[in-house]
């Protein structure tokens, strides 16, 4: 079962110059900045009252953050969502009829462990399963 929206995922070109532009706009600073190498991302996240903003920006060419700002441009990137039982939750995704991007939960960034569906199924929102590590 979905708990709730933890994040919302927005894919930037410069980390950098769209943290200033998300400051000044939330009215927060952000709480923390790190990178996924097996995603080939970097993160900044902030904190507005019990929603998280995900700044991504490309670590890599090839990354699916580079190729999804080639292709779209700066934006939404992502929906997530707070699972308590990632396992449960992608055996369920699957039993009703939607494609998961990675077979395994794997590694995401804020401590989680991550899950994506295929945004062919959800009306072309990628969304994202999310656990707080054990």
């Amino acid at each position: 079962m979905l708990n709730k929206v933890e994040h919302i995922g927005i894919a930037v070109k410069n980390l950098q110059e769209s943290a200033i532009i998300f400051t000044r706009l939330l009215g927060v600073e952000p709480y923390k900045q790190e990178s996924v190498e097996s995603e080939g991302v970097n993160t900044l996240f902030f904190q507005v009252g019990e929603t998280k903003i995900e700044l991504l920006e490309a670590s890599k060419p090839e990354s699916a953050i580079a190729k999804f700002i080639e292709k779209k441009g700066e934006g939404i990137h992502h929906l997530a969502f707070d699972v308590s039982d990632i396992h449960t939750e992608m055996k369920r995704m699957e039993t009703e009829g939607f494609r998961l991007l990675n077979p395994e939960p794997k590694e995401g960034a804020d401590n989680k462990i991550i899950c994506f569906l295929h945004p062919k199924e959800t009306n072309g929102v990628l969304i994202e399963l999310c656990q707080e590590k054990p």
